[in-house]
């Protein structure tokens, strides 16, 4: 097929004068892109649970399902029945629209179910006991139709009581944060702290029911004048459920510098509650969660292995959890001295590392501490109460984000206290310090140098946390009486991994949701792509096993990789510049997400989960100057300097946002619509610009690959999601893909300027060619199939594939097209996707040939990759396990996504 021919140089004013004669009509596009809905795009949706064992105790489960174009409007319900055609209450609402104003995503919310379940239109069964919201006086007041939950509205209290019938549960449920203002190295110093407690600042009700509800608390942590640390909390509430779930997020605003002493370092921080506590010494129980499902069961008075016998049946009561009988039925010589029995008031858990935990109790303040126990990783689940009720509390991802801790207190008098800490007080204090003086890199050209020798992009002043945030997930039971074993064992399960229901891989594909045929599932119907599936499964294994092996945990780092492997001391470069932590590079999220579409894997899922929540928050910059940026790969995830769209990319969240409906999720991605306002304050470009540059809202420098990408793909999830500012975001994306197309060279152009005020770029009156290898590696192709898929401009299609035909292109096919190359080039393997597409987009065989040519042999891996781990031990290595030197982290992203999109769009046409 011949090659699109150049496009005639167009001035900007023509391409204003021209737009106003463009239809923008939602909907218009070729039949091709958007076939019309048939019978069979609303056939019903068997959902299942990620993992066995249903819902078990968690409070309910949330989940996206997409729909074929045009298939719903917009008004229409659903339901849900289980195996045996059983009503399941349901709650649905839509989460994106497509543009002809169809449904596009739904979400629906069970609060019960097990075992398959079939997602069809209708009329949705109404649960038998409702999720209710009431506003009244200073609360908010949600019932699930078992408990009652009292959320405040001012002050420091975020939940007032948590009530089963007439029973009151917990109360007085509020944050706590402990503030170190000054760090000391080694034996010196004093340590003083000081108790900062949440403060309220807005509470919003962001669901009322029937089956679930959502209640979201900001504020502060205050103490005197002094608030800092805001806070956002959602708290959900599912029909039927005697339990919650509290989605707690903080955001860093202190102020700690390098070489200093002084700051704010955080020592604790936690949530805490009050438990009454009703019945007697010995009907009070203890649970806390050890290894598994193991869990301490203790009573506050312990009558089980005393000198004198109270009797088989009352101790093996007590150790159940149940009542015990009137002490005077009991063998006396126990009754008599009953007051003789130390009662155990408090209780520790500390899980410092991930390797290991400590518990330990002691009768009450003032007295020592006593050992009771330890293991490797804790389940982070707890309980505290009696034969009247208890309260049963969990953190999730407990050692994985260690320093971690557990706190029950005065269990032996009327009110005990729980504090679950997400940052434990025993640990050292969170120094979030830049980890180096600079080593005198005060100019550009000093940061070039350093940079080509440890790959760090350095900029004083740069690493800072200063807006970094960090979401954890907490749930809670209001318990009748202590729950049976079996029961506090299912609990602990859904602390460990919360329930999740998913749509099927077929369902996601046959919507055409995240690019239309740009993955298929699993096929291993001949040895070629047999192979190529045993590859990405290594891969992937490969990385759920580093994780392991190296100990990637932690508050801050759990859920990111890293970026490269040093061959020679046989340990990734966690202590080298940009060779250390990944944050996002060349897109390692879309490959584990693009594999979980294919495939349905659980275990896919989860790793895609952890770091969706980790680059979300902690690689990108939520306050300050640079919120709405990103950081690059570094030895801490905000030290580089290059704060940039490219990870703050609106496209690693959307999957996990529109499978799960997950409203943390929603706002990080709300929050990018005017990220374009970011490159006013930062010049991404600025210690290699040759030209003098300074900042223009009518004319920044924007290019079309690394920044681009990540500011559509925030507007057209905005416009999708039809929420607050989807009118400007959906006139930025066309107006974008419009003015690039409209460029002489398209996105061969590489950069225009951008009016802030129009969201339009200028177009320029000259070609140029400015193509980078990283342009397309940051989810462009991933954006722009779903955006030639979504809206008809023909010169933006046009101006696309004309970058896919000639990116992989030979120099001379590149300067006969655009009068010169494209200069030194690489990622071939990664961006042979691109040739891909645009063969199925074009039918151009010989470009189907190419992307397989390129997919096999030129750079990345090739079937002659060793494609095995070697073991490695001491004393070569500090542990022992395995290796694969060869493995690099931008390979994989790159070979993963190559090898997803190109049997998905080419597995017919394979070599």
């Amino acid at each position: 097929m011949s090659p699109i021919p150049r496009r005639s140089l167009l001035k900007a004013a023509a391409v204003a004068g021209a737009a106003a004669q463009f239809s923008w009509a939602l909907g218009a596009k070729d039949a091709e892109a958007a076939p019309r809905a048939t019978a069979a795009d609303a056939d019903p949706v068997t959902l299942d649970w990620l993992e066995e064992g249903g819902l078990g105790a968690a409070p309910g489960s949330t989940l996206g399902v997409p729909w074929p174009m045009g298939t719903y409007q917009q008004d229409q319900t659903f339901a849900l029945t289980d195996a045996a055609g059983k009503d399941v209450p349901v709650q649905s609402w839509p989460l994106a629209y497509w543009p002809d104003g169809s449904l596009k995503w739904t979400a629906h919310a069970v609060g019960s179910g097990s075992g398959k379940l079939t997602l069809a239109a209708g009329t949705p069964a109404a649960p038998a006991e409702k999720v209710t919201v009431d506003k009244r006086g200073g609360t908010v007041d949600v019932s699930t139709g078992v408990i009652t939950a009292k959320i405040g509205t001012s002050g420091a209290t975020l939940i007032k009581s948590v009530t089963r019938g007439s029973t009151e549960i917990a109360r007085n449920g509020r944050l706590v944060l402990i503030r170190q203002p000054e760090i000391e190295d080694e034996d010196q110093g004093t340590v003083k702290t000081e108790r900062f407690e949440g403060a309220i600042g807005g509470v919003t009700v962001e669901q009322t029911g029937p089956v679930r509800a959502v209640v979201r608390i900001d504020g502060k942590h205050r103490k005197g004048s002094r608030s800092w640390l805001p806070f956002s909390i959602r708290l959900y509430f599912y029909a039927g459920a005697d339990s919650f779930r509290m989605v707690h997020t903080i955001t860093y605003d202190g102020k700690q510098e390098p070489g200093k002493a002084s700051g704010d370092f955080i020592r604790g921080l936690g949530v805490r509650f009050t438990v009454p506590m009703r019945d007697e010494s010995y009907d009070r129980h203890i649970r806390i969660g050890g290894e598994g499902t193991g869990l301490l069961r203790e009573a506050v008075k312990g009558i089980t292995g005393l000198r004198r016998d109270p009797g088989a049946a009352v101790q093996a009561a007590q150790y159940a959890g149940q009542k015990l009988p009137d002490p005077a039925t009991w063998d006396q010589r126990v009754t008599t001295r009953l007051q003789y029995i130390p009662e155990w008031g408090d209780y520790t858990l500390a899980q410092l590392s991930a390797d290991g935990f400590t518990l330990r109790k002691r009768t009450k303040k003032g007295h020592g501490w006593i050992g009771a126990g330890g293991g490797k990783r804790a389940s982070g689940f707890g309980y505290v109460g009696g034969a009247s009720g208890g309260f049963s509390f969990g953190l999730r991802d407990f050692w994985e984000k260690h320093p971690a801790q557990l706190d029950i207190r005065d269990a032996h008098t009327d009110e005990a206290e729980v504090t679950l800490w997400l940052w434990s007080p025993e640990a050292q204090p969170m120094d979030l310090r830049f980890y180096h003086d600079g080593m005198g890199q005060d100019t550009f050209p000093e940061q070039l140098e350093g940079l080509n020798i440890t790959y760090e992009d350095h900029e004083p002043g740069f690493g800072t946390p200063y807006g970094i945030a960090r979401t954890s997930e907490l749930l809670f039971w209001a318990n009748e009486s202590t729950p049976a074993p079996e029961k506090l064992a299912e609990q602990v399960e859904a602390v460990r991994v919360l329930p999740q229901l998913a749509a099927p891989p077929k369902q996601l594909i046959k919507a055409k949701v995240f690019g239309p045929g740009l993955y298929s599932e699993p096929d291993r119907s001949t040895p070629a792509k047999a192979k190529i599936e045993d590859h990405l499964d290594f891969l992937f294994s490969y990385y759920k096993g580093q994780v392991e092996q190296r100990r990637w945990y932690g508050f801050w780092d759990y859920g990111d990789i890293m970026h490269t492997y040093d061959t020679v001391r046989h340990q990734w470069r966690y202590d080298i510049g940009g060779y250390a932590w990944d944050n996002s590079e060349l897109s390692p999220d879309l490959w584990l997400w693009f594999a979980y579409l294919r495939s349905g894997r659980a275990d896919i899922f989860r790793f895609a989960e952890a770091m969706t929540r980790h680059t979300g928050e902690v690689d990108v910059y939520h306050l300050g100057q640079w919120a709405g940026l990103g950081t690059r790969h570094g030895v801490q995830h905000y030290a580089d300097s290059a704060k940039q769209q490219r990870i703050a990319n609106t496209t690693y969240r959307r999957y996990y946002y529109f499978l799960t409906g997950d409203e943390r999720v929603g706002d990080l991605m709300h929050a990018n619509v005017d990220s374009d306002e970011t490159f006013l304050a930062l010049d991404p470009l600025r210690k290699i610009r040759t030209e003098p540059y300074t900042p223009d809202r009518h004319a920044l420098s924007i290019g079309f690959g690394t920044d681009w990408s990540g500011l559509v793909s925030a507007w057209l999830t905005e416009w999708e999601r039809k929420g607050p500012k989807w009118e400007k975001a959906k006139a930025r994306v066309l107006s974008t893909m419009e003015t690039i197309g409209a460029q002489p060279n398209g996105f061969v152009q590489g950069s225009g300027l951008y009016d802030l005020d129009t969201g339009r770029f200028a177009v320029a009156t000259a070609p140029v060619v400015g193509v980078s290898h990283l342009s397309a590696v940051f989810g462009l192709n991933e954006l722009c199939a779903e955006l030639i898929h979504l809206v008809d401009v023909p010169k933006f299609k046009e101006a696309y594939l004309d970058y896919c035909r000639y990116f992989n292109a030979t120099k001379a096919e590149q300067a006969a097209r655009y009068g010169s190359n494209f200069g030194s080039l690489l990622l071939f393997q990664g961006h042979s996707r691109l040739d891909a597409y645009a063969a199925v987009q074009t039918g151009d065989a010989a470009l189907a040939k190419r992307a397989w040519t390129k997919f096999y042999s030129s750079d990345g891996y090739t079937e002659s990759s060793p494609w095995k781990t070697e073991p490695v031990s001491g004393p070569a290595a500090l542990v022992a396990g395995s290796e694969a030197a060869w493995v690099a982290t931008n390979d994989t992203a790159l070979y993963g996504l190559a090898a997803i999109e190109n049997l998905a769009l080419l597995g017919d046409k394979m070599p």
